[in-house]
């Protein structure tokens, strides 16, 4: 029988320094990483599914399946769904299936926390989370692995919901030294935020340059597709914008095509993907008052990277 492991297990292969440390070493040694295909799959429920394989020829391949139905909230269900399964890249043999939501959610959230650890100001202490779906626990945990975040906001459309949400924040950190609020106008938590971290599903701008203080930097995770958008033009006009990786950003992320295609930022404003900053072909960020953006749309990589972790943890 081919192994599993559940999302508890993976959970404990891999905290967040462990994991971003790893993630470090994964880019800059890289993986082959064809583009994802995207397929709808119910078209007037907006539910797609993606598959990510990834390979390293010298160990392992890998597939992840994901479900992505938006509407999903409103049946009490998890917008996301997924699973991954790890082969022997030599012989093709099965490894291992993993619990692809554990995985994604801690990668996504890992994979932002390194791009961090380059962009945002290293004295960062104060973090916004816009957004209130599974995600948002899991960024608030790794941001704060990567910076000393004292304080962290959760905004979102339902108050309710946002309450939810960092009463799990709360419960997830174990830390009675970072404040753990709410608020109830984007706004002026947006202009008072160290990093601000945006997970939703929205196809609106949510957050607008107008709004922020030099310094800020900007995370985007939420939007996948180019219909998607979570940043205003004047904001990505303003920042100085990373990407993951060019090829998934600019094939997939409507927080680049769209003001791209409206001419607010070129192709070559984009300073660099993680890689780049991983191998010290760029610095990130050079001054205290930069404005940084990193939008993130997933690699396999990260899949690849979080899954070898948790074989060897549990397979030593």
């Amino acid at each position: 029988m081919i192994p599993y492991l559940d999302a508890a297990q993976l959970a404990a292969a891999l905290p967040y320094p462990v994991l971003i440390e790893a993630l470090r070493d994964a880019f800059r040694t890289g993986a082959e990483t064809p583009r994802r295909h995207v397929h709808p799959i119910s078209p007037d429920h907006d539910a797609v599914l993606l598959l990510m394989p990834v390979w390293q020829p010298e160990r392992h391949a890998g597939v992840k399946l994901v479900t992505v139905a938006p509407r999903n909230p409103q049946r009490n269900l998890p917008t996301v769904h997924s699973i991954f399964m790890l082969f022997d890249s030599a012989t093709g043999a099965p490894v291992c299936q993993m619990d692809g939501e554990e995985l994604t959610l801690r990668r996504t959230a890992a994979a932002s926390a390194l791009a961090s650890s380059y962009l945002s100001r290293a004295d960062s202490s104060s973090l916004l989370i816009v957004g209130t779906g599974s995600l948002a626990p899991y960024m608030a945990a790794a941001h704060c692995a990567a910076r000393p975040i004292r304080r962290i906001t959760v905004w979102g459309r339902s108050p309710d919901k946002a309450a939810r949400t960092a009463a799990s924040i709360r419960q997830r950190l174990g830390d009675d030294t970072i404040d753990v609020l709410t608020a109830q106008d984007l706004e002026p938590a947006a202009g008072s935020a160290d990093i601000i971290s945006c997970a939703t599903t929205s196809t609106v701008p949510v957050v607008r340059g107008r709004w922020l203080r030099p310094g800020t930097h900007v995370d985007l995770v939420g939007g996948f597709r180019p219909n998607m958008r979570e940043a205003d033009d004047a904001l990505m006009a303003k920042a100085d914008v990373f990407v993951d990786t060019f090829n998934g950003a600019l094939a997939e992320a409507g927080d680049l095509l769209q003001p791209i295609e409206a001419g607010c930022l070129a192709r070559d404003d984009i300073r660099a993907e993680l890689a780049d900053l991983c191998a010290g072909r760029h610095p990130g960020r050079t001054d205290a008052a930069q404005l940084t953006l990193f939008k993130s749309v997933g690699t396999a990589l990260e899949d690849l990277c979080g899954a070898n972790l948790a074989w060897d943890f549990h397979h030593p």
